[in-house]
Protein backbone atom coordinates (compact mmCIF):
# COMPACT_ATOMS: atom_id res chain seq x y z
CA UNK A 1 0.00 0.00 0.00
CA UNK A 2 1.69 3.13 -0.60
CA UNK A 3 1.74 6.37 1.48
CA UNK A 4 0.02 10.26 1.03
CA UNK A 5 2.82 11.58 -0.80
CA UNK A 6 6.18 12.57 1.75
CA UNK A 7 6.72 16.44 1.70
CA UNK A 8 9.75 18.04 0.11
CA UNK A 9 13.09 19.13 1.62
CA UNK A 10 13.14 16.94 4.54
CA UNK A 11 16.90 15.79 3.52
CA UNK A 12 19.18 13.18 5.29
CA UNK A 13 21.21 16.04 6.57
CA UNK A 14 18.35 18.40 8.10
CA UNK A 15 17.71 14.93 10.14
CA UNK A 16 20.73 14.41 11.13
CA UNK A 17 21.16 18.27 12.43
CA UNK A 18 18.17 17.87 14.07
CA UNK A 19 18.51 14.70 15.94
CA UNK A 20 22.37 16.20 16.66
CA UNK A 21 20.50 19.14 18.30
CA UNK A 22 17.93 17.10 20.28
CA UNK A 23 20.86 15.31 21.99
CA UNK A 24 21.74 17.76 23.90
CA UNK A 25 20.80 19.42 26.95
CA UNK A 26 17.04 20.30 26.93
CA UNK A 27 16.82 24.21 26.87
CA UNK A 28 14.33 26.52 29.09
CA UNK A 29 10.90 26.40 28.03
CA UNK A 30 9.39 30.18 28.27
CA UNK A 31 5.30 30.26 28.43
CA UNK A 32 4.73 31.71 25.09
CA UNK A 33 2.58 34.33 26.96
CA UNK A 34 4.70 35.23 29.68
CA UNK A 35 8.49 36.67 29.94
CA UNK A 36 8.61 34.70 33.01
CA UNK A 37 10.40 31.21 32.61
CA UNK A 38 7.91 28.49 32.98
CA UNK A 39 10.51 25.30 33.53
CA UNK A 40 13.72 24.94 34.23
CA UNK A 41 13.62 21.92 31.91
CA UNK A 42 10.81 20.50 30.04
CA UNK A 43 9.19 17.18 31.80
CA UNK A 44 8.68 15.49 28.15
CA UNK A 45 11.05 15.92 25.52
CA UNK A 46 10.61 12.82 23.33
CA UNK A 47 13.78 11.93 20.99
CA UNK A 48 12.00 10.28 18.09
CA UNK A 49 14.67 8.30 17.35
CA UNK A 50 15.64 6.26 20.80
CA UNK A 51 11.94 7.19 22.57
CA UNK A 52 10.24 5.63 19.59
CA UNK A 53 5.78 5.62 19.88
CA UNK A 54 7.01 5.34 23.63
CA UNK A 55 6.64 9.03 23.49
CA UNK A 56 2.90 8.12 23.65
CA UNK A 57 0.38 6.34 25.77
CA UNK A 58 -1.18 4.78 22.62
CA UNK A 59 -1.78 5.41 18.88
CA UNK A 60 -5.72 5.15 17.73
CA UNK A 61 -5.91 4.34 14.21
CA UNK A 62 -7.43 1.70 12.25
CA UNK A 63 -9.20 0.27 15.23
CA UNK A 64 -11.11 -1.86 13.27
CA UNK A 65 -8.35 -3.62 11.77
CA UNK A 66 -9.95 -3.03 8.12
CA UNK A 67 -6.28 -2.17 6.91
CA UNK A 68 -3.25 -3.99 8.46
CA UNK A 69 -0.72 -3.38 5.56
CA UNK A 70 -1.26 -0.21 5.90
CA UNK A 71 1.79 2.23 8.66
CA UNK A 72 -0.18 4.99 10.31
CA UNK A 73 2.21 6.41 12.80
CA UNK A 74 5.51 5.90 13.01
CA UNK A 75 9.01 7.44 13.14
CA UNK A 76 10.60 8.68 10.18
CA UNK A 77 14.11 10.66 10.74
CA UNK A 78 13.77 13.28 12.71
CA UNK A 79 10.05 13.06 13.33
CA UNK A 80 6.88 11.50 13.89
CA UNK A 81 5.13 10.61 10.97
CA UNK A 82 0.84 10.14 11.47
CA UNK A 83 -0.69 8.82 7.36
CA UNK A 84 -4.60 9.03 7.04
CA UNK A 85 -6.49 7.60 3.78
CA UNK A 86 -9.38 8.78 2.53
CA UNK A 87 -11.25 5.77 2.71
CA UNK A 88 -10.08 5.13 6.66
CA UNK A 89 -13.30 4.91 9.12
CA UNK A 90 -13.10 4.83 12.78
CA UNK A 91 -15.13 2.13 14.90
CA UNK A 92 -17.04 5.56 16.56
CA UNK A 93 -19.63 7.45 14.69
CA UNK A 94 -21.12 5.16 12.34
CA UNK A 95 -18.93 5.10 9.64
CA UNK A 96 -18.96 9.31 9.25
CA UNK A 97 -15.16 10.44 10.91
CA UNK A 98 -12.12 9.12 10.82
CA UNK A 99 -9.08 9.10 13.01
CA UNK A 100 -4.66 8.59 12.94
CA UNK A 101 -4.14 9.72 16.35
CA UNK A 102 -1.38 9.49 19.67
CA UNK A 103 -2.40 10.05 23.02
CA UNK A 104 -1.04 11.42 26.47
CA UNK A 105 2.93 11.88 26.62
CA UNK A 106 5.25 9.78 28.42
CA UNK A 107 8.74 10.33 29.54
CA UNK A 108 11.06 7.25 30.56
CA UNK A 109 7.99 5.21 31.21
CA UNK A 110 6.22 7.65 33.49
CA UNK A 111 3.08 9.37 31.72
CA UNK A 112 2.42 12.55 32.87
CA UNK A 113 -0.95 14.13 34.09
CA UNK A 114 -2.30 17.21 33.11
CA UNK A 115 -4.88 18.16 36.37
CA UNK A 116 -6.87 21.25 37.74
CA UNK A 117 -5.13 24.18 38.51
CA UNK A 118 -1.30 23.30 37.42
CA UNK A 119 -0.17 25.27 34.95
CA UNK A 120 1.32 24.20 31.83
CA UNK A 121 3.20 24.56 28.81
CA UNK A 122 3.28 22.33 25.71
CA UNK A 123 5.17 23.29 22.67
CA UNK A 124 6.00 21.53 19.11
CA UNK A 125 6.72 21.80 15.22
CA UNK A 126 4.18 21.02 13.04
CA UNK A 127 4.09 20.51 8.87
CA UNK A 128 1.37 20.39 7.21
CA UNK A 129 1.23 19.77 3.77
CA UNK A 130 -1.12 20.81 1.02
CA UNK A 131 -2.75 17.63 0.47
CA UNK A 132 -4.33 18.45 4.10
CA UNK A 133 -6.93 20.61 3.64
CA UNK A 134 -9.47 22.54 5.72
CA UNK A 135 -12.95 21.17 5.98
CA UNK A 136 -16.65 22.04 6.66
CA UNK A 137 -17.36 19.57 9.30
CA UNK A 138 -14.48 19.53 12.02
CA UNK A 139 -11.02 18.30 11.22
CA UNK A 140 -8.92 18.43 14.76
CA UNK A 141 -5.16 17.91 14.24
CA UNK A 142 -5.06 18.38 18.20
CA UNK A 143 -7.10 18.13 20.73
CA UNK A 144 -7.32 17.85 24.86
CA UNK A 145 -9.72 15.32 26.24
CA UNK A 146 -10.20 13.28 29.80
CA UNK A 147 -9.51 9.63 29.25
CA UNK A 148 -11.63 8.29 32.68
CA UNK A 149 -15.03 10.45 31.12
CA UNK A 150 -13.79 10.47 27.65
CA UNK A 151 -15.25 14.09 28.27
CA UNK A 152 -14.15 16.71 25.47
CA UNK A 153 -12.85 17.71 23.47
CA UNK A 154 -12.00 20.86 25.56
CA UNK A 155 -9.67 22.48 23.76
CA UNK A 156 -8.41 22.53 20.22
CA UNK A 157 -6.22 22.94 17.44
CA UNK A 158 -8.40 22.56 13.59
CA UNK A 159 -8.76 22.80 10.03
CA UNK A 160 -11.34 24.94 9.20
CA UNK A 161 -12.91 26.12 5.84
CA UNK A 162 -15.42 28.78 4.99
CA UNK A 163 -15.94 29.12 0.91
CA UNK A 164 -12.19 28.95 -0.41
CA UNK A 165 -11.02 30.20 2.62
CA UNK A 166 -8.83 27.67 5.10
CA UNK A 167 -8.06 28.90 8.73
CA UNK A 168 -5.85 27.13 11.29
CA UNK A 169 -7.48 27.82 14.25
CA UNK A 170 -7.09 27.29 18.22
CA UNK A 171 -11.10 26.64 19.58
CA UNK A 172 -12.35 25.97 23.12
CA UNK A 173 -14.11 23.68 21.32
CA UNK A 174 -16.19 23.03 24.76
CA UNK A 175 -17.16 26.12 25.57
CA UNK A 176 -20.43 27.44 23.99
CA UNK A 177 -19.85 28.62 20.21
CA UNK A 178 -16.51 27.31 20.34
CA UNK A 179 -14.66 30.28 20.18
CA UNK A 180 -11.09 30.85 18.91
CA UNK A 181 -8.33 31.58 20.99
CA UNK A 182 -5.74 32.43 18.11
CA UNK A 183 -6.83 31.78 14.51
CA UNK A 184 -4.77 32.84 10.79
CA UNK A 185 -5.48 31.65 7.84
CA UNK A 186 -3.64 28.00 6.52
CA UNK A 187 -2.34 28.90 2.72
CA UNK A 188 0.74 30.64 4.41
CA UNK A 189 1.93 28.10 6.96
CA UNK A 190 1.56 24.91 4.44
CA UNK A 191 4.34 22.75 3.61
CA UNK A 192 6.92 24.31 5.89
CA UNK A 193 7.35 23.43 9.51
CA UNK A 194 5.94 25.60 11.77
CA UNK A 195 5.68 26.24 15.88
CA UNK A 196 2.42 25.67 17.97
CA UNK A 197 2.88 27.22 21.37
CA UNK A 198 0.33 26.11 24.42
CA UNK A 199 -0.32 27.17 27.84
CA UNK A 200 -3.43 25.40 29.77
CA UNK A 201 -4.12 25.64 33.31
CA UNK A 202 -7.11 22.87 33.22
CA UNK A 203 -10.97 23.55 34.86
CA UNK A 204 -14.00 23.53 34.66
CA UNK A 205 -12.93 27.32 34.34
CA UNK A 206 -9.94 27.16 33.45
CA UNK A 207 -7.84 28.63 30.60
CA UNK A 208 -5.58 28.22 27.55
CA UNK A 209 -3.81 30.32 25.47
CA UNK A 210 -2.03 29.48 22.05
CA UNK A 211 0.46 31.11 19.72
CA UNK A 212 1.16 29.87 16.37
CA UNK A 213 4.31 30.53 14.49
CA UNK A 214 5.20 30.93 10.85
CA UNK A 215 8.62 29.26 11.30
CA UNK A 216 10.72 27.20 13.77
CA UNK A 217 12.74 29.08 16.72
CA UNK A 218 11.90 31.70 19.47
CA UNK A 219 12.62 34.32 16.91
CA UNK A 220 9.53 32.88 13.89
CA UNK A 221 6.90 35.88 12.82
CA UNK A 222 3.88 35.43 14.88
CA UNK A 223 1.01 34.29 12.47
CA UNK A 224 -1.58 34.24 15.48
CA UNK A 225 -1.89 34.30 19.55
CA UNK A 226 -4.25 34.85 22.15
CA UNK A 227 -5.15 33.77 25.56
CA UNK A 228 -8.53 32.77 26.72
CA UNK A 229 -9.91 32.88 30.86
CA UNK A 230 -12.98 30.66 31.33
CA UNK A 231 -12.15 28.16 29.50
CA UNK A 232 -13.84 24.67 30.02
CA UNK A 233 -10.88 21.56 30.05
CA UNK A 234 -11.69 20.00 32.90
CA UNK A 235 -9.55 16.76 34.36
CA UNK A 236 -13.34 15.38 35.85
CA UNK A 237 -11.23 13.83 38.80
CA UNK A 238 -8.75 12.20 36.42
CA UNK A 239 -6.40 14.18 34.11
CA UNK A 240 -6.12 16.03 30.79
CA UNK A 241 -4.51 14.76 28.01
CA UNK A 242 -3.28 15.78 25.29
CA UNK A 243 -3.72 13.91 21.50
CA UNK A 244 -2.30 14.38 18.27
CA UNK A 245 -2.60 13.88 14.59
CA UNK A 246 -5.96 13.59 12.22
CA UNK A 247 -9.53 13.35 13.10
CA UNK A 248 -11.85 14.52 10.87
CA UNK A 249 -15.37 14.19 9.37
CA UNK A 250 -16.25 12.36 6.20
CA UNK A 251 -19.05 14.92 5.98
CA UNK A 252 -17.33 17.55 4.11
CA UNK A 253 -16.90 17.77 0.59
CA UNK A 254 -15.20 14.86 -0.90
CA UNK A 255 -12.22 16.97 -2.52
CA UNK A 256 -10.93 18.60 1.07
CA UNK A 257 -11.11 14.42 2.27
CA UNK A 258 -7.66 13.32 0.67
CA UNK A 259 -5.06 10.32 1.38
CA UNK A 260 -2.41 12.84 3.45
CA UNK A 261 -0.16 12.79 6.39
CA UNK A 262 0.87 15.21 9.10
CA UNK A 263 4.41 15.19 10.78
CA UNK A 264 5.28 16.04 14.59
CA UNK A 265 8.55 17.00 16.20
CA UNK A 266 10.28 18.86 18.69
CA UNK A 267 7.93 18.14 21.50
CA UNK A 268 8.40 19.81 24.84
CA UNK A 269 5.59 19.89 27.48
CA UNK A 270 6.33 21.41 31.46
CA UNK A 271 4.83 22.81 34.50
CA UNK A 272 5.58 26.13 35.37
Amino acid sequence: MSEPLRPSGLTRRTALRTLAASALAAPVVFSPLSSAAAVAAPLWHPVPSSDGLKAYEGIEADRGNHHPDRKYVYVEGDHYRFNIWKDDRDTTGGGDRQRTESKGMVQNGTILKMRNGENWTLSYEMYIPGSLHGTSKFTHIFQTKTPKTNGGPWVTLDLTRSGSKEMLSARAYANSGSPNIASTELAPLRDKWITIEWTFTPGAKGAAGCVIRNGTGSGAPIAAQGKMSNVKIPDEGDYVRPKWGIYRSVQSASSDILDTYLLFRNYSAGRA
